[in-house]
């Protein structure tokens, strides 16, 4: 028994088809080219940030340019700030640093330019959390602090929410923490920051706890390889409509040459092995 091959596939099935493909090229391609556009950005990102650490301090910006402080201009600038700080009012964030997982400790600066400032003086492991064993070390008087600026980590983490009530912070919230540690109530008049500064190290200090210097400056960049990835995709896409197009123009001139290509069809002579 033998069973024709279809001459060429219906008009509908064939613009599916095409159709299919070329939204997917198009896609793809889109996608691509936003990977390389992300790809601009990171390396802009990373070449400021580089020059902003390494860069002169300039003093932490006060009350009356808060408002323009923005992540792309502002974020990673190295600021001096002097002030003393206010230790009992501290705050421990969970954190997951290089020298394990701990806390960042997030004290108040009441700076001379007449506003508090969330500076998080360093990381602390579980054992060190209790400020009653760091009290010695404590810095007393004015302070005069070089860090990084930082922008406000509203909210906690994705799956894991800052819980005031219950003294558990995922995130530097600076909003929260002032309103839970009554900076602006215990001193109307007071504002304070909308961002924090990440302490510096101080070269030759002795190691203790808090530890300074463990800002994540590291940036991951694969756009490149996504880039290739999508483009990747559209170029299959695109062969794949260009094989559509040819199998078809074949199909068709053969069916017009009357050279029907036909398939042999074994299935009753499997399913019956009687001869």
């Amino acid at each position: 028994m033998d069973t024709p091959y279809r001459q060429s596939r219906s008009m509908r099935a064939l613009a599916a088809m095409f159709l299919a493909l070329a939204l997917a090229c198009v896609g793809f391609m889109a996608l691509g080219v936003w990977q390389v556009e992300r790809l601009a950005w990171k390396h802009g990102l990373i070449a400021r940030v580089e020059h902003q650490v390494n860069a002169a301090p300039s003093v932490a910006p006060g009350a009356s340019v808060w408002a323009g402080i923005s992540r792309e201009t502002d974020e990673y600038r190295r600021v001096l700030v002097r002030g003393e700080f206010a230790h009992d009012r501290e705050t421990l964030v969970a954190a997951t640093t290089a020298l394990g997982s701990g806390y960042w400790v997030l004290t108040p600066l009441r700076t001379e330019q007449g506003f508090w400032l969330l500076v998080n003086r360093g990381f602390v492991p579980p054992e060190a959390r209790d400020r009653a064993q760091r009290r010695i070390d404590e810095p007393a008087g004015v302070q005069e602090v070089t860090g990084l600026l930082r922008l406000t980590e509203p909210g906690g983490r994705l799956w894991q929410h800052n819980a005031p009530e219950a003294g558990r912070w995922y995130s530097r919230d600076v909003a929260a923490i002032a309103a839970a540690r009554e900076l602006t109530s215990s001193t109307p008049g007071v504002p304070v920051a909308p961002y924090f500064v990440d302490a510096v190290a101080q070269p030759g200090a002795a190691p203790a706890w808090p530890r300074a210097g463990l800002t994540v400056l590291h940036f991951s960049n694969n756009h490149r390889v996504y880039a290739a990835t999508w483009f990747a995709l559209a170029a299959m896409a695109a062969a794949a409509i260009g094989y559509l197009v040819v199998d078809e123009r074949r199909l068709r001139r053969l069916a017009q040459a009357g050279e029907i290509p036909v398939i042999h069809s074994t299935a009753r002579h499997l399913a019956d092995p009687r001869p």
